[in-house]
């Protein structure tokens, strides 16, 4: 087991909160073939997303959404940092930051000082599906997870609804 495991595997018991943790084909890690395959429903399924200011302090922040959303990043994460512009982070700098590997992307175990925000929506479900923090595993955890993390903050209108 590597040392991320392990970290994720203590964060989740110190929690107390109701998880499991299941392996997956890597091929299948991204949310939507994962979903498909497994037969997991898109609206427990949540992604893991790095976002960064773009202008003014550098600053990056961790943000959990339904995979039926998208992230509000010009308005919501902008005016959270604040900033004038903001972007997503690249893969290199995902892994920099989180130590995890697009598609396995995980706020569980994140480094102390990384902000992680929580769309309001992945609190009103029962378990939400998670990257694992590596492409081969998923988390099944209830919302109130995040409820133990300091670093975690819930925010309305974080993700909108994605249009038909």
């Amino acid at each position: 087991m590597s040392d991320l495991n392990g970290r994720i595997r203590s964060a989740l018991e110190a929690s107390g909160a109701a998880h499991e943790i299941i392996d997956c084909d890597p091929a299948l890690a991204d949310t939507a073939d994962f979903c498909a395959h497994y037969g997991y429903s898109p609206d427990i399924s949540a992604n893991a997303i790095l976002v960064r200011t773009k202008t003014g302090e550098e600053k990056y922040a961790l943000c959990v959404v339904l995979a039926t959303t998208r992230l509000n990043v010009n308005h919501t994460v902008r005016k959270k940092f604040p900033a004038r512009k903001v972007s997503f982070a690249s893969a290199e700098e995902t892994r920099a930051h989180t130590g995890m590997e697009i598609g396995g992307v995980t706020p569980v175990a994140t480094p102390p000082d990384l902000p992680i925000w929580v769309d309001a929506a992945v609190m009103k479900c029962d378990r939400i599906v998670l990257g694992g923090g590596g492409r081969d595993t998923k988390i099944i955890v209830d919302p109130a997870y995040f409820e133990t993390v300091p670093a975690a903050e819930v925010v309305e209108e974080l993700a909108l609804p994605i249009p038909s």
